[in-house]
């Protein structure tokens, strides 16, 4: 998470953070949108959010809530990792957090849903800690 959406989420709650995710990585991913203010600033104004929020990169003012946020996510993962991470419910019902998955295309539909099904039925499983194999390809979009 970045100081943007730190502000967004104080400003706006944190629900309305999947709709801004979703805003930058359209820009990002699909309309090849340089990475800057302007980028920023028409993502907030899609989804009718404060424009000036853009400009929170620069100020200090959500720097320690940045921080906390970055440790919840990564801290339970374990060294050596990052994103992308998810928790879910573990063999005992307490969260756990894995890396991943990682796949390109993205699946949709009965696939994103047969996938997910996997992820839990793995991450379910006690001692499961590792699943990788080497990339055949470049990234691709479905």
């Amino acid at each position: 998470m970045n100081s943007r959406l730190i502000a967004a989420e104080q400003k706006y709650g944190t629900p309305i953070l999947c709709d801004l995710y979703t805003a930058f990585g359209n820009r990002i991913h699909h309309l090849k949108a340089p990475i800057n203010r302007d980028l920023y600033t028409g993502a907030l104004a899609e989804l009718g959010l404060a424009t000036e929020l853009a400009g929170a990169a620069e100020a200090t003012d959500h720097d320690e809530a940045l921080r906390l946020s970055h440790h919840a996510g990564l801290d339970p993962i374990g060294e050596d990792l990052g994103t992308p991470a998810i928790h879910v419910p573990g063999p005992d019902g307490r969260p756990t957090a894995f890396f991943g998955p990682v796949v390109s295309p993205v699946p949709r539909a009965a696939a994103a849903g047969r996938l997910w099904d996997g992820v839990l039925l793995v991450t379910g499983t006690p001692g499961f800690f590792e699943l990788k194999r080497g990339r055949t390809g470049s990234p691709r979009v479905s």
